[in-house]
């Protein structure tokens, strides 16, 4: 692979220290919606399935600094070659309500979710010792550009539901209701969207590399001047903003460690077959769907090489990248109660901003520990309404999608056994496949990456043999 052509700032580049602190504060903003989603959503599904609040709730600030520690961690594994953060899985969703579900006590839940990180990080590090000691050729054998292609645009095009959701949704609640019309919210979004592409067009130097964080303070402002009047003159359809998260008296200043609550419980389990029972039922959930994220894991690498102009799976090869990412979710579990995994995000800011300093990195990984200790920074962003980032993460999940098309402009679509390959995956991706077990469940994603492995298996199997006739 050659360096990628469209970067100012390549892996090894180190950017000024003020421009830097800018660039990692965009990185944070770009992953900051998803990654403190992921304990919202465990908490409201615990409150649904059970009827009663978690004793302790799993908290944005913790699952941040969990990603940030996580985020080091990986960036030590890869030696600081691979530019891209590590954010809370969505993938493990259904497997961290069952371990609180399957938990002897309350405490013993948050000991669930730092075991089963374990034991998915413990699936990482075996493929990484297999891969260490037979190569990658396995890997491009089976998923080359014709499998991996689509599936990356996939990736981007299994979320664009969610950006295209949050661009009509505003963050004030009255009585547990979203007030904000639909329509100020989709202008507040739309706003967003467009400033983000003037800059990123039009833009000069520093206001080139910056389009995110730009766009997402004037949307910002113009959902606050909506929220301002619709405050004054009593008009609730106005209001975008929830301004109540900016009150001191909601900023939190510490997270709330996952071990901490974990550690300190005295915990019964009688007999070791009820603590076999316990340890069971995280295993199951938890082990196979490390299977699934692996191969969003390779996916994600193979668009961020591609962006970047360097094979990572070769340097600093998949065995580290492994490692890295699965020593990283027992880390930030350990912390964040949420295990880890690369993001979509990261990558698609990398290839808009044209900066893929791996050292950007670094700062927003010690930037996201930080501002978890900081309780009015920390609420700021958490106050940045839904339709806000949607106008970000419409560019940013499209130029995932689109960079993973790139990946199959070599490919001969004119040959239907390619054809099929790629039709396969777009359409049980788009189509929204999925596949549960019990509480497991298999993505969407890595539905249709099976099963555009298995077409082009088949597929490869009759080339073969025309070639065999040929001779």
């Amino acid at each position: 692979m050659n360096q990628g052509v469209n970067l100012t700032y390549q892996v090894e580049d180190k950017p000024k220290f003020p421009q830097i602190l800018v660039f990692a504060l965009q990185q944070l903003l770009a992953i900051m919606a998803a990654t403190i989603a992921v304990p919202g959503i465990i908490n409201g599904n615990f409150r649904e399935m059970y009827g009663f609040e978690i004793l302790t709730p799993m908290t944005p600030a913790a699952a941040l600094f969990g990603a940030g520690v996580g985020t080091l961690v990986y960036l030590l594994f890869t030696k600081f070659k691979s530019p891209v953060f590590l954010g809370s899985s969505f993938a493990f969703l259904g497997s961290m309500t069952a371990a609180f579900g399957g938990a002897v006590s309350m405490s013993a839940g948050y000991l669930g979710l730092i075991i089963g990180a374990a034991l998915a990080g413990l699936v990482y590090v075996i493929i990484a010792l297999i891969v260490k000691f037979v190569g990658t050729k396995w890997i491009a054998k089976i998923m080359p550009a014709v499998v991996i292609g689509p599936t990356v645009a996939i990736i981007g095009l299994s979320l664009s539901g969610n950006a295209i959701g949050d661009l009509f949704q505003g963050s004030a609640k009255v009585a547990g209701v979203v007030v904000a019309s639909p329509y100020v919210a989709l202008i507040c979004g739309l706003v967003t969207l467009a400033v983000t592409i003037i800059c990123s067009v039009y833009g000069k130097k520093m206001l080139k590399m910056i389009p995110f964080v730009i766009g997402i303070l004037a949307g910002y402002a113009l959902a606050l001047v909506f929220t301002l009047i619709g405050k004054w003159t009593g008009v609730d359809e106005l209001r975008v903003i929830e301004l109540s998260k900016l009150k001191p008296a909601n900023w939190a200043w510490y997270p709330d460690f996952t071990f901490l609550t974990a550690f300190s419980g005295n915990y019964d389990f009688g007999s070791f077959g009820s603590f076999g029972a316990f340890l069971g039922t995280i295993a199951v959930a938890y082990v196979p769907v490390a299977f699934v994220v692996f191969a969003e894991h390779i996916a994600d690498h193979k668009n961020l090489s591609s962006i970047i102009g360097k094979d990572l799976l070769e340097k600093p090869g998949l065995h580290r990248t492994l490692l890295g990412d699965g020593i990283g979710s027992m880390a930030g579990a350990f912390f964040g109660g949420c295990p880890n995994t690369t993001y979509g995000e990261s990558i698609g800011c990398v290839a808009i901003s044209g900066n893929a300093s791996v050292l950007t990195i670094l700062y927003t990984a010690c930037m996201a520990i930080v501002i978890s200790f900081i309780g009015p920074f920390s609420a700021f962003l958490a106050s940045i309404p839904s339709c806000v980032m949607g106008g970000v993460c419409v560019a940013l999940y499209g130029f995932i999608a689109v960079s993973g098309l790139k990946m199959i402009q070599g490919v001969d679509l004119s040959d239907n056994r390619n054809l099929f390959v790629v039709s396969v995956i777009l359409i049980a991706g788009v189509g929204g496949m999925t596949v549960s077990f019990g509480s497991v469940q298999i993505t969407k994603v890595a539905c249709a990456l099976i099963l555009g492995i298995l077409t082009n298996l088949i597929c490869s199997k009759a080339k073969k043999n025309e070639e065999k006739a040929d001779k």
